[in-house]
């Protein structure tokens, strides 16, 4: 299901110095104006004619960036009608909007289905494009296909930021809990059956309360709490635990990703022991420090059928597999920071049943526009029901006034102006709020 309330300025997220929203956002965010401006005012159109008021003249113009429209009714013939016919009118292009918004909601509920005979949708995301910036180029590629993160198997756009916002959170409770003191904490994290001739060539480091780095292209791994004691080259494991430190090698990432899998973090099929390597073998976890965590993501290059039906039935035979890559799927380490590698990727959670070009990104722009679509809806019927200055709800509250019969006409004009005065203040003050908040 499709977050329509994400806490993102109309479904989108602003960029990196989160004051300038892409080209493309923008051109969203117009189009849906002009959209949403057109079904409010043939909202009032529609309702006036309805009481055989005619329109004047229909006025289109530009609201700082952004387009509006004006349709202007007859003021005689307005004041004329009675109280709820007037009131029916002024409401009615915010009913509009509203049903409109319902409509987006549906929509984008729908929309899996609709697009089900040219989309596979939810199985693993698709690389749409990534930017020559991005950590991940030369990994990925258009068209890749995601299939796990971590070891956790992803569907679609959302598990996968889920995915990087939990291990996120993991790494800063951890970083931050009063356990941690520069010494690892891999409890539950993938492992690795490391060869004993992989170690003995290794940079060894003691961590003892003080984070310590690897060379460049190198990372910190320990061993598994799994691990059953072991001595590696005269340095005993549960010797350096019970002097309050741990062993930790400096290994290439690209060699240990293609080894096989162990520690608390494995999920098997077999009834083998999870940390079970072979005899020259010792499981090791990667070491998770601050700013620099340790990710694996495996993908699939679906160039052919076959590779499509390999990754689709991909996790069985993934866990058992030795080196977890075959020719159609391969694994990659990420080392470094979460927050960039949840912005390093333009997905979409539908995968084209033919390989297509330009298709491949018509679901993720009609999901775009749907959604702006109705946020920009949403703000306009919410902006309109306030009593604002020259907005609808000024007409709305001029009509409801007129039910309060034991206040006198001057009365009344004070108090619509004063209500107008403070809901145009508290307007713009809550809107400014918004803006330093999101920025």
């Amino acid at each position: 299901m499709i977050s329509l309330f994400n806490g993102s300025l109309f479904g989108f997220s602003s960029s990196i110095s989160g004051l300038i929203m892409s080209l493309p956002d923008i051109g969203y965010i117009f189009l849906s104006s002009i959209l949403s401006v057109f079904i409010h005012e043939v909202g009032h159109a529609l309702a006036a004619a309805s009481e055989g008021i005619q329109m004047e003249y229909i006025a289109v113009f530009l609201a700082v960036l952004f387009p509006g429209a004006l349709v202007a009714l007859n003021e005689e013939c307005l004041q004329a009608l009675p109280r709820n016919a007037a009131l029916r009118i002024y409401c009615a292009g915010i009913w509009h909007n509203a049903t409109f918004c319902v409509v987006c909601a549906l929509v984008l509920f729908l929309l899996p289905s609709i697009l089900d005979p040219f989309y596979i949708h939810g199985e693993s995301p698709m690389v749409l494009y990534v930017s020559p910036m991005s950590p991940l180029f030369g990994y990925l590629s258009p068209h890749d296909l995601i299939i796990s993160l971590d070891g956790t198997r992803i569907h679609n756009v959302q598990q996968w930021k889920e995915k990087v916002a939990l291990l996120n959170w993991q790494l800063e409770n951890l970083h931050n809990s009063g356990e941690y003191k520069g010494l690892t904490k891999i409890n539950g994290r993938i492992g690795y059956c490391v060869p004993s001739y992989l170690i003995r060539n290794s940079m060894q480091l003691q961590l003892e309360g003080n984070y310590t780095s690897c060379p460049d292209e190198l990372f910190a791994l320990a061993a598994s709490p799994c691990l059953n004691p072991a001595v590696l080259d005269n340095v005993s494991i549960e010797d350096n635990r019970a002097r309050g430190s741990e062993s930790i090698y400096c290994l290439n990432p690209m060699d240990v990703i293609k080894l096989r899998k162990c520690g608390d973090g494995v999920r098997t099929l077999s009834d083998q022991r999870r940390c079970s390597c072979l005899e020259e073998e010792y499981c090791f976890a990667p070491v998770q420090m601050p700013g620099l965590a340790w990710v694996e993501i495996t993908y699939s290059r679906p160039a052919s059928p076959g590779c499509r039906k390999l990754a689709r039935n991909w996790l069985p035979r993934y866990e058992n597999s030795v080196s977890g890559e075959t020719s159609c799927v391969s694994s990659f380490t990420f080392v470094g920071d979460l927050i960039t590698l949840g912005h390093a990727l333009h997905l979409t959670s539908y995968e084209p049943r033919w390989l297509m070009d330009v298709g491949a990104s018509l679901p993720n722009m009609l999901e775009k526009l749907f959604i702006c679509a109705f946020h920009v809806s949403l703000s306009l019927a919410l902006l309109n029901s306030l009593p604002v200055y020259f907005l609808d709800g000024e007409c709305i509250l001029e009509v409801i006034l007129q039910y309060f019969n034991f206040l006198r006409p001057r009365a009344r004009r004070k108090v619509l102006q004063w209500v107008l005065v403070g809901g145009t203040i508290l307007s713009i003050h809550t809107f400014l709020r918004m803006l330093i908040v999101k920025f």
